[in-house]
């Protein structure tokens, strides 16, 4: 007889864990707070609550999330199965009837004979048992202390900026140049989108009367150390028109190559990446709305036609120093029965928790089996997510689906993005039906 395994948090995450966990033949605990205690975000005692946006984004294989869905949906996902029970006509992407969806999952674990439901808020855990945390980024009180002195001195952050990164082949070069400020440091690793002064108060003017987010309730009362801590540029643009020449945009140092001068205003560029395929914009946290991101932004000459692969956010937010504590299978490295997943791991948006899940959960069951941990191939977008969260990143922050993470290709593919990202999706849905041949010879 198998170890059992414990999840914590029914929530995509744990649901994906515990449902591919159960299937491996394993026993599985599922604990949930639910219904006895809920965040201030949560209101439906069933599992797999959606609490933001009924969609789960593209169902186009050539768009990242879309391979996820796919991979996931190859390999027998459960999320993606109440996913696609419970879909709602949307166009090309894929968005549910919330109450169907969780409807769908609570019943499938609740009639699985392999799970265990214990309803009751989980406090800690022990590095003795094999354990998957996914907790979600509102965890109890409670149990975050217990995971801050269980991870150590800066193992877990509450942070609550993110600023917006650009896909690398989609800025345009002719108005951009490498240089780091004052020489220093390898000038590869920013790239400069310079301004003339009518493009910086044409840009200034938009950003300051741009369209803001609104904020859950659970953040309103933190709003105003949210905005201290961690300044949104536009609230920074309205203290004065010349504040950004003097924070972020500052051109100062940053001469041009091409004149040797330095311009009006510049926007610097730090590359997110080891191979330079995303590129964030330093200092360019915000609150803005995706669509008002997207216009005002897109005023930044080098930038106007870039395509972004993570928009800039401000909120609420728990996630691990995933880089310093994981394992591409999302296990500890200092405690290998300890296994984390959801948006704890730095993973962003549903499909992606749910990614990290069935990581996860698969893992744990094989630890509990007496069997190696399976690592997924970088060269797809499960996989690649979990490289990202447990590579090397000494300015980690959490992460969606998108083909700047995945393995680049070996070879050329002619016929611009959509045809190189045709040929990430077939190699990765070959990659993926492989590894369902495997598993059913477990």
């Amino acid at each position: 007889m198998s170890a059992p395994v414990k999840i914590i948090g029914a929530g995509l995450a744990g649901c994906e864990a515990a449902w591919q966990a159960a299937k491996m033949g394993v026993s599985v605990e599922l604990y949930e707070m639910k219904p006895q205690k809920y965040t201030p975000a949560h209101k439906n005692p069933m599992f797999c609550e959606l609490v933001c946006s009924n969609s789960l984004r593209s169902n186009d294989v050539t768009n990242a999330v879309g391979l996820l869905k796919a991979e996931l949906s190859r390999l027998d996902s459960l999320i993606l199965e109440a996913a696609y029970a419970a879909e709602v006509p949307a166009g090309s992407a894929l968005a549910v009837d919330r109450d169907m969806f969780s409807s769908y999952v609570t019943g499938k674990l609740e009639r699985e004979p392999n799970i265990r439901i214990i309803s009751g808020e989980a406090e800690s855990f022990s590095p003795d048992e094999i354990t998957v945390v996914a907790s979600g980024p509102l965890t109890s009180e409670t149990l975050s202390r217990f995971i801050a002195g269980f991870t150590g001195e800066g193992g877990l952050h509450f942070f609550d900026a993110a600023a917006p990164i650009v896909d690398a082949s989609t800025i345009d070069m002719e108005r951009a140049f490498f240089a780091s400020r004052y020489g220093r440091g390898d000038a590869c690793d920013y790239l400069n989108c310079p301004l003339t002064e009518d493009e910086y108060n044409a840009f200034y003017d938009a950003l300051v009367t741009a369209q803001e987010a609104e904020l859950h309730d659970f953040d309103k009362n933190e709003q105003l150390t949210v905005f201290e801590g961690c300044m949104p540029v536009e609230v920074m643009a309205k203290r004065g028109r010349d504040t950004l020449r003097f924070g972020p945009m500052k051109p100062v140092g940053l001469p041009d190559p091409a004149t040797g001068r330095e311009h009006y205003a510049v926007v610097q560029l730090r590359r997110e990446n080891i191979s330079a395929s995303m590129y964030n914009l330093v200092g360019f946290q915000t609150h803005l709305t995706f669509g008002e991101q997207r216009r005002v932004f897109g005023l930044i000459p080098a930038l106007k036609n870039a395509s972004f692969l993570r928009y800039g956010v401000m909120h609420r937010n728990t996630f691990l120093n995933s880089p310093e504590l994981l394992c591409a299978d999302y296990s500890v490295r200092r405690a290998p029965n300890i296994f984390f997943a959801g948006q704890m791991t730095g993973v962003e948006g549903y499909v992606e928790s749910a990614s990290s899940g069935y990581v996860a959960g698969v893992n744990a069951a094989r630890r509990a089996l007496g069997l190696t941990p399976f690592i997924f191939p970088a060269q797809t977008e499960i996989g690649a997510l979990a490289h990202y969260v447990s590579s090397e990143n000494a300015d980690f922050q959490p992460m969606n689906a998108n083909f700047g993470i995945i393995e680049p290709l070996s070879h050329k593919v002619k016929g611009g993005k959509a045809a190189r990202n045709s040929e990430y999706a077939a190699r990765s849905l070959a990659l993926c039906d492989e590894i369902r041949r495997m598993q059913k010879t477990l």
